[in-house]
């Protein structure tokens, strides 16, 4: 059992680098499974599971459904789903005390941030998609920070340059580090949607801060993991700073099981409850990280901190067989390339191919590989892009674009198809939550400090470690998501909604049938693991939507994930990614013959390797008007209501 956990997390780790291409052995490239020892990156290899002697789920089905390893939780008053089962007990006591949806969605992220610093924290940005039932509008809020005013184009190419062959900005350390944005989205969105004091949203986490939090088994893991590799890190000279971080982190870090203080996060947090959003980005909070990256020779100061603002998008949706329509946020995140992938499978009749055969299996790796090209060339901050988002979800656009996909056999790598749309393109680890209330507001949030734990800088006695988002940057100056001062850089973080029609008695409300049956809130839903997010979003609708599954069978089915081609942190043109085919890696639950199949359809395939991730969703039964929430069991996850 405990090989099986450690090769299960490793294979789960491995999708969490944005920066998907495989490299060759000689090559010098970081991700997730890399560790940095005197200037250069070792791969460490992992063996592929025995696929004839890995046990299976056993008989845990008794209602006989054949994918689902538990039961989905059904609440009429609210629901909660998270990383943590203390986070999704934090986000119901908040509901039940009188908070609203987004309260609760800000108290269980303050609590991941303590208990899952692995994945999140204050130190990152943060993506939220809310359903206010008040108004009966969707909002979508882009809480990404910006790089440092300071630093240029050739500060960052030096740092590639020492550490990462001149190939990208290295992944720790103070190259990375863009203005953190989570603070500032709590309380915008508190301001529009909040019901309770922000002080007691974030009590818990203060209080578990000062008195222990319990570490469960996956995040206990992967927390020795950025040990080992933060570590070697500083030993290289990568990370200017690390005491600061083993004091907070690492001395020693938890284990499954074990409880973990952190009383100089409780510090931060208190104060943040109780002086408001100023506290952090001009308080004496923003002096103390402007004053330790002056001491270590970083880039961000307290000015940037100070001229941080997030902002309020209109999500971008798009219908799916009709009756469905699924809504993502525009870039800097990679949203649109879910859509884009909803688009090109329409033309498809996947129920008819059913679940994992060959043939659907084709048709959506083939679409992914068609929105990636798009998604590595234009998927940039629009306001210096000068890219309007809408044009790759135009009208007919993805449409046209499915015709290059052929079933029997895998494409050339593609170009991206836009450059024609608009003039100016020719002149140029993660925790997912999601919770609703008794009223109906439904909250899509995630939150990421990246790479794993971050930077590894923790602030004097500030409790918190960066983000790395600024890794995500392309070094290549004719690239839309180019370095450059002030600029949010792409992020694969995507909060997901999705609106159904066609529900139960509408067709004798009124005539026509459009307006008897319009869309409504029906699924909040999202998922961990860098460039798998947006394959993995349309997994689950798929597989709720062609494959009839129930809202926990949509996330523990078997997932393939396809690894490879250009990413938007590679160069613009002339880069070797444009002849990569990439790897398709699928799941144990795939069928033998389908894997097989794609081979001699011309795709590379390794079998058991797919990025799991997490899962979080939240659906709305229309028949009983109850709650329905589900969680991954391949994460610490854990879903409840009330």
């Amino acid at each position: 059992m405990p090989i099986k956990r450690v090769v299960a997390a490793t294979v789960l780790a491995i999708g969490l680098c944005a920066c998907a291409t495989e490299p060759a052995q000689d090559e010098t490239r970081i991700d997730a499974d890399a560790t940095v020892k005197h200037k250069k990156v070792v791969r460490i290899e992992v063996h592929k599971p025995d696929e004839v002697s890995q046990p299976g789920p056993g008989d845990r089905m008794p209602a006989g459904r054949p994918l689902g390893t538990r039961s989905s939780v059904v609440a009429p008053n609210g629901a909660a789903a998270t990383a943590h089962p203390l986070a999704t007990q934090t986000a119901l006591d908040v509901l039940k005390a009188g908070g609203s949806a987004v309260d609760a969605a800000i108290a269980a992220n303050a609590m991941l941030g303590l208990v899952e610093p692995t994945g999140n924290g204050i130190g990152g940005d943060l993506f939220a998609i809310v359903w206010d039932p008040e108004t009966q509008q969707l909002y979508g809020y882009n809480g990404s920070g910006r790089s440092p005013l300071g630093a240029t184009l050739d500060d960052m190419q030096a740092k590639a340059d020492e550490f990462m062959q001149g190939e990208e900005i290295p992944p720790f350390g103070a190259a990375p580090v863009t203005v953190p944005g989570t603070v500032d989205g709590w309380y915008a969105l508190h301001d529009k949607f909040g019901k309770q004091p922000m002080n007691m949203n974030l009590e818990p986490a203060i209080q578990y801060a000062r008195n222990g939090a319990p570490i469960p088994e996956v995040i206990a893991y992967y927390w020795g993991r950025n040990a080992t590799r933060l570590q070697e890190a500083a030993d290289s000279g990568m990370l200017e700073e690390f005491d600061n971080a083993k004091a907070t982190y690492f001395s020693p870090a938890p284990k499954e099981g074990s409880l973990f203080r952190n009383p100089d996060l409780a510090d931060t947090l208190e104060r943040i409850a109780y002086k408001g959003r100023n506290e952090f980005y001009s308080g004496e909070t923003a002096h103390i990280m402007g004053d330790y990256f002056e001491r270590i020779g970083g880039f961000l100061t307290y000015e940037d901190f100070a001229a941080h603002s997030g902002e309020w998008v209109e999500p971008i949706c798009v219908t799916y067989r009709g009756d469905y329509k699924v809504c993502e946020l525009p870039p800097n995140t990679q949203g649109i390339a879910a859509l884009q992938m909803l688009q090109m499978l329409e033309r498809f009749d996947l129920r008819g191919m059913g679940f994992g055969s060959t043939d659907s299996i084709m048709a959506q790796v083939e679409a992914k590989r068609l929105a990636f090209a798009d998604r590595a060339a234009g998927y940039a901050d629009p306001e210096t892009s000068g890219i309007d988002p809408a044009i790759f979800v135009r009208p007919g656009y993805n449409a046209e674009r499915a015709d290059r996909i052929d079933l029997g056999q895998a494409m050339a790598p593609p170009a991206p198809g836009f450059a024609d749309a608009d003039a100016k393109l020719n002149d140029g680890d993660t925790t997912y939550l999601t919770v609703t209330d008794k009223d109906g507001m439904m909250v899509s949030l995630i939150q990421s400090n990246y790479r794993g734990m971050g930077t590894g800088l923790v602030a004097d006695g500030l409790g918190f470690m960066f983000q790395d988002r600024g890794q995500l940057f392309s070094l290549d100056p004719a690239h839309p998501n180019v370095f450059e001062p002030g600029k949010r850089p792409f992020h694969t973080i995507i909060p997901a909604f999705a609106f159904k029609k066609d529900m139960p008695g509408c067709q004798v409300r009124a005539e026509p049938i459009e307006q008897a049956c319009p869309f409504e809130p029906w699924l909040s839903f999202g998922l961990m693991g860098g460039g798998m997010q947006p394959q993995g979003h349309v997994q689950v609708i798929l597989n709720l939507v062609d494959f009839d599954m129930g809202l926990q069978e949509a996330g523990d089915a078997a997932r393939w994930e396809h690894v490879g081609g250009c990413e938007p942190t590679d160069d613009l043109n002339g880069d070797k990614c444009e002849s990569d085919m990439g790897v398709v890696h699928l799941e144990s639950g795939i069928p033998p013959e389908t894997r097989a199949e794609l081979e001699a359809r011309g795709h590379t395939v390794e079998c058991c390797k797919a990025n799991a991730g997490g899962y979080q969703a939240i659906m709305r039964d229309f028949e009983s008007g109850a709650w329905i929430a589900a969680t991954e069991m391949r994460k610490d996850g854990s879903a409840d209501g009330y």
